[in-house]
C-alpha cells in the first residue's frame, strides 16, 4: 500500500506557518499535483512527506504506517529534486544506482534494476558515459531513473522541470506521465506551472499561504474554481472577472474563462467594449477588450478572427460557463444564470 495520509499538519518558521493545519489524503497510485505561487507552502508540505522537514503538529501516514518520526531513510520514498543533482564524478549507471549501493543491494540486482530504469526513460546508450556529456533533458531523465531504480512506494517530485526549456518540458511531461502510469507508483508532483498541474495530475490540490484552498479533477479545479484566488492563479489567460448583478440579485463577480465568451462584431445583447490588443497565437487569437464600465477582459477566438485595436465588439458570455462569486470573498456563489 502506498497510499498518503496528512492529517492537520503544520509546519512554522518562527511564528509563521508554511503549513497550516493542511489534511490531505493521496490515493494509492494517484498522480497528485501540489500547485501554487511561490512561498505557498507546496514545497515545505512535500519535503514534510519525505522527512526533510519536522513538522510541529500533526501526521503522516504512509500505507496505513505512521511515519511521522521515521527518519527519510525509512519510509521508502524516492525523490526528484528542481535541481538534477547528479554526480559528476560517477558514470550515469553509478548515479542511477546509487540509491541501491546505499541499500546494500547485490551487485546483480543493481545492474538489472539499472538497466530496467535506463530503459524506460531511453537513456541505456548513456550508461558508461558521465552526466558532463548529456544534455539537460537526458541529466533530468539520470535523476527520475536513480529515483525509480529503488523501487519505493512513493516518488516525490519537486519542480523536476523547471530547468528544462519549453520543447523539453513538452516532451517530459508526456514522458514522466506515461512512465507513472506504467510505474504504477504514487506520485506527488510539486509545481507553480498550472498547465503542467492540468496536463499531469489526477488531481490538483492548489495552494495559498500555507492552506489547501482546493483539490479536485484538473477540469473541476479549472471550470469551477473554489475561490477567485483559485480562477485568477489557473488557466492562461487566467479567468475573467466582471463586476455585475448577480443570479441571487445583488452585486456580484462574473467569472468566465476566455474561450466562453462569444464575440459579436455587430450590436447584440452583451458586454460592449473595444478591442485593446489583439496578440495572434497561431491556433488562437487572444484579445484584449475595455468594457465601457474601465474594467478589461481577455478572449480566445479563431485564429481567423481579426480585430483591429479600436474596433467595437459586443460580448456574450455562455451562462453556463459562468461562475459567480461574492466581491467581498471571493467565495462562489453560484453558477451560470
Amino acid at each position: 500500500m502506498s497510499s498518503i495520509d496528512i492529517s492537520n499538519v503544520t509546519k512554522r518558521y518562527g511564528s509563521k506557518p508554511a503549513v497550516d493545519n493542511v489534511s490531505l489524503t493521496i490515493n494509492e497510485h494517484e498522480f497528485m499535483v501540489l500547485l501554487g505561487p511561490s512561498g505557498c507552502g507546496k514545497t515545505t508540505l512535500l519535503r514534510s512527506i519525505v522527512g526533510l522537514e519536522t513538522i510541529d503538529s500533526g501526521r503522516i501516514s504512509i500505507g496505513g504506517r505512521d511515519v511521522t518520526s521515521l527518519a527519510p531513510r525509512k519510509r521508502n520514498i524516492s525523490m526528484v529534486f528542481q535541481s538534477y543533482a547528479v554526480f559528476p564524478h560517477m558514470t550515469v549507471f553509478e548515479n542511477i544506482a546509487f540509491g541501491l549501493r546505499n541499500q546494500k543491494v547485490p551487485d546483480a540486482k543493481v545492474k538489472r534494476r539499472v538497466g530496467e530504469a535506463a530503459e524506460l526513460l531511453h537513456i541505456t546508450e548513456l550508461l558508461e558515459r558521465r552526466p558532463a556529456a548529456a544534455s539537460g533533458g537526458q541529466r533530468q531523465r539520470i535523476a527520475v531513473a536513480r529515483a525509480i531504480a529503488v523501487s519505493a512506494d512513493v516518488l516525490l517530485m519537486d519542480e523536476p522541470l523547471s530547468n528544462l526549456d519549453a520543447l523539453l518540458r513538452m516532451e517530459m511531461r508526456a514522458e514522466l506521465k506515461r512512465l507513472m502510469k506504467e510505474l504504477r507508483v504514487t506520485v506527488v508532483y510539486v509545481t507553480h506551472d498550472q498547465i503542467e498541474a492540468l496536463s499531469m495530475g489526477d488531481r490538483i490540490a492548489v495552494m495559498k499561504d500555507g492552506q489547501i484552498l482546493q483539490c479536485a479533477q484538473p477540469l473541476e479545479v479549472y471550470d469551477r474554481p473554489a475561490d477567485k484566488f483559485v480562477g485568477s492563479f489557473i488557466g492562461n489567460p487566467p479567468m475573467n472577472f466582471v463586476n455585475a448583478t448577480s443570479p441571487v440579485g445583488g452585486p456580484g463577480l462574473m467569472g468566465i474563462r476566455a474561450e466562453n465568451i462569444t464575440v459579436h462584431t455587430t450590436p447584440h445583447d452583451g458586454l460592449v467594449g473595444e478591442v485593446s490588443v489583439l496578440e495572434p497565437l497561431g491556433s488562437q487569437n487572444l484579445f484584449t477588450v475595455r468594457l465601457l464600465s474601465g474594467e478589461t477582459v481577455k478572449l480566445s477566438t479563431r485564429p481567423d478572427l481579426y480585430l483591429e485595436a479600436g474596433s467595437q465588439v459586443w460580448l456574450e458570455p455562455i451562462a453556463a460557463k459562468t461562475v459567480w462569486f461574492d466581491p467581498a470573498s471571493g467565495k462562489p456563489i453560484g453558477t451560470g444564470r
